[in-house]
């Protein structure tokens, strides 16, 4: 089913951002009032609900980082009206929409992969949740040196490392999360040479870490210890490339267990970027 008369398609408001929170928190998803702002206050994104009866049915996202490359997420239809190609119809038109974007990515979820295919994306990689439901008093000995809290000053030089790994440039995004959360951001510099950066945000259900560029596994390492001093005792979560088996063993070493995947997938052409310095991604709602 393409299309159903009793749902209509239409941009999201702001006076539907209570009705969308209630879906994502019914899913068990982390996103907070603040990344559902952030998706709707971007000026080229896109944000569509899917109503029936006056209420909100169904949403989804996409994320334009740049004329390159869009991030579709928070696709969701309220439990009790699916089945009726609900999913389907949003997709369709946010990716009519995205005609303009060189490249469509997305992290699918299992349950949604088999509608991803149908519509033509195609499959890249796979990314893991990892979450450590409340972590112990930390302690990391810091063998390259510690990591420093970002200032503005330096946010650009971060924004430029992001741009170098991620493939094209994500300021909307890094800087809207940078502004809601700035003390969980740090990055480590060595011979006055940036060598990694991570951010971090609250969310309804954990602390998350992400994202996280880095030339080594040993930086990342470092700058996520660093972010796990602030969060003693209380509930992490991560979403790590699958690749990285090494950053993963040692995050099970220090308490993470893994819970679920993501299968990322592209449509049109696509934006890998330098996959050997991605560890953790900004959420699969971002990208």
């Amino acid at each position: 089913m393409t299309d159903n008369p009793l749902f209509r398609i239409r941009q999201m408001r702001k006076n539907d951002l209570e009705e969308a929170i209630c879906l994502s928190m019914g899913e068990g998803w982390n996103q907070t009032e603040k990344d559902w702002k952030l998706l709707l206050d971007g000026p080229r994104n896109i944000c569509l609900v899917a109503e029936y009866e006056n209420k909100i049915a169904g949403t989804a996202t996409a994320l334009c980082h740049s004329e390159k490359l869009a991030w579709i997420g928070m696709v969701l239809v309220d439990k009790t009206l699916r089945g009726q190609g609900i999913g389907r119809m949003l997709l369709l038109d946010t990716i009519k929409k995205l005609s303009h974007i060189q490249s469509v990515k997305l992290d699918a979820t299992p349950s949604g992969l088999q509608l991803y295919q149908q519509l033509g994306f195609t499959e890249e990689y796979m990314i893991i949740r990892m979450i450590c439901p409340t972590s112990n008093d930390f302690y990391y000995k810091y063998p390259g040196g510690v990591p420093v809290h970002t200032d503005p000053e330096i946010l650009p030089d971060v924004l430029e490392f992001d741009k170098s790994n991620f493939g094209t440039d994500r300021t909307y995004l890094l800087s809207a999360i940078y502004r809601n959360f700035p003390f969980k951001a740090f990055h480590l510099k060595q011979n006055n040479t940036l060598n990694g950066y991570i951010f971090g945000r609250d969310g309804s259900r954990f602390h998350y870490i992400g994202p996280v560029s880095a030339i080594s596994v040993d930086t990342a390492k470092t700058l996520i210890a660093k972010a796990m001093e602030l969060l003693n005792h209380q509930p992490v979560a991560l979403d790590i490339l699958e690749d990285k088996e090494i950053l993963i063993n040692w995050l099970e070493s220090i308490g993470f267990v893994k819970q679920r995947y993501f299968v990322r997938m592209y449509l049109k052409e696509n934006f890998p970027g330098t996959i050997e310095n991605q560890f953790l991604i900004s959420g699969p709602e971002f990208g």
